[in-house]
């Protein structure tokens, strides 16, 4: 391979039109979730899309897409993404685990210089979209993608409950104090429909990712409602948004609607 890495990076971030990365500012929100279906959405529509699982020590994008026993290709120059569907690839740390249950135990240098290797090695070739989906929090990973993808946009992921909020604001904060553009903020699980009587329930509150959006001057995107069939596409690896007919992938699709139009506007 290539041993000039920034060269390798800044080639390979010439052939992306548009850069978005997935954060939150605390675990268990639905990130993964959420950069999952937002690349399946996108390349739903004929777009070329890149999912990059940056997740190192949890690395769940394969699961989620069913892809769990695929293993990343290769030769002496580049690394070859798993490909999903025709307009679809994938790198993620979980390709190259001996098995799920082995953890990654790295310091820093080390997440560094797989993070390097999977923007600069993966021939990634053109793409419309790439989606990077980062660990939660203001850490390693999150500080090396702003300064690797200087033009990366931030799509910040929260739920309702005030501690992920608190949270969200300073992922929101992080981004803007490292000059990345900020999409917007998208609130998970807002809302529960009982599927008995069809009364909506406020599990987790509802609205408060609108209003920090508000306060901290960033688009609000959208609220997905909390839904059981999230959580089984998850775990069969069919990404829910490919199931129309919920009140949970339609509002989806109006948050990649919304986001298709700032990433436009942004780079018009």
């Amino acid at each position: 391979m290539n041993h000039n890495p920034e060269e390798n990076i800044a080639k390979n971030l010439e052939k992306i039109k548009h850069k978005i990365v997935v954060m939150s500012g605390k675990g268990g929100v639905g990130k993964s979730t959420v950069a999952t279906n937002l690349a399946v959405a996108l390349s739903a529509e004929g777009k070329e899309v890149g999912l990059l699982d940056i997740d190192i020590h949890g690395p769940n994008i394969p699961k989620m897409l069913g892809i769990e026993e695929e293993k990343i290709g290769g030769d002496e120059k580049s690394m070859y993404p798993v490909m999903v569907s025709p307009h679809l690839k994938v790198i993620s740390m979980g390709f190259l685990l001996k098995d799920k249950d082995t953890p990654v135990i790295w310091r820093g240098p080390l997440k560094m210089k797989a993070i390097k290797q999977f923007i600069g090695d993966v021939e990634w070739g053109n793409l419309d979209y790439l989606v990077v989906d980062l660990p939660p929090g203001t850490g390693d990973e999150p500080l090396s993608i702003a300064q690797l993808i200087p033009k990366g946009m931030a799509l910040i992921v929260t739920t309702p409950q005030d501690v992920a909020l608190l949270d969200s604001r300073k992922a929101v904060m992080f981004a803007k104090t490292l000059n990345m553009p900020v999409l917007g903020i998208v609130e998970n699980m807002s809302g529960f429909t009982c599927p008995h009587c069809g009364k909506e329930i406020d599990l987790f509150k509802v609205g408060g990712g609108k209003k920090s959006a508000e306060e901290l001057g960033v688009p609000f995107l959208g609220a997905i409602p909390i839904d059981g069939r999230i959580v089984e596409s998850g775990d069969s690896g069919k990404p829910f948004v490919l199931n129309k007919d919920t009140k949970a992938s339609e509002a989806f699709a109006s948050v990649v609607k919304k986001i298709e139009e700032i990433v436009e506007q942004k780079s018009g």
